[in-house]
C-alpha cells in the first residue's frame, strides 16, 4: 500500500490489535479503539492495565490492522513502533474526546464530554510511533497468489 492508502485503510478501520511484550517475555495482545493523527495511530487505555505496565518497562510494540473475510479480500498494515504513553489531563481528555466521537459518530453532547472527562482521570494516552511498517492487499493480486 502506497502512505495514502495506508491512511485512507487505517481511518476507514475500526480495531487495532496492539500487541506489547509481557514480563514473562511473551507477547500480550489487546484490542484497541483508536484515531489516526498525521498518519499515526493514537489510542488511550487504563493507567493500571497490563498493556502500560508493559510499555513501562518496555516501549516496543508491535500493531496490526486488518480487514477481509476472503483471501482474496485481505488486507491490513502491521507496524513496529515505539509507544509514547502520555498522561497529561488535558492531553488524555482531547485524545478521548476525539476517540469517542469518532465511534459515537460524531459530537457526543455534555452528558458524554463529562464521562470522556471522568475516563480521562484513569487512562493514559498512548502514541504509536512507527519505525517500520509492512503491508498486504490480496485485492491487488488479480486472484494469482
Amino acid at each position: 500500500m502506497s502512505d495514502e492508502e495506508i491512511v485512507a485503510f487505517l481511518e476507514e478501520e475500526r480495531i487495532v490489535t496492539c500487541g506489547s511484550i509481557g514480563k514473562d517475555g511473551w507477547p500480550h495482545l489487546m484490542p484497541l479503539w483508536y484515531v489516526v493523527r498525521d498518519g499515526d495511530i493514537w489510542a488511550w487505555t487504563f493507567a493500571k492495565s497490563q498493556k502500560v505496565k508493559n510499555l513501562k518497562r518496555d516501549s516496543r510494540a508491535s500493531i496490526q490492522v486488518e480487514a477481509g473475510d476472503s483471501y482474496d479480500q485481505l488486507r491490513g498494515v502491521m507496524m513496529k513502533t515505539n509507544v509514547e504513553l502520555i498522561n497529561d489531563i488535558d492531553q488524555v481528555f482531547e485524545l478521548g474526546l476525539e476517540i469517542m466521537g469518532r465511534y459515537a459518530g460524531g459530537e457526543l453532547g455534555e452528558a458524554g464530554r463529562d464521562a470522556v472527562e471522568a475516563q480521562a482521570a484513569k487512562r493514559v494516552a498512548m502514541h504509536f510511533v512507527p519505525v517500520e511498517t509492512a503491508t498486504w492487499d490480496h485485492r491487488k493480486l488479480g486472484g494469482v497468489y
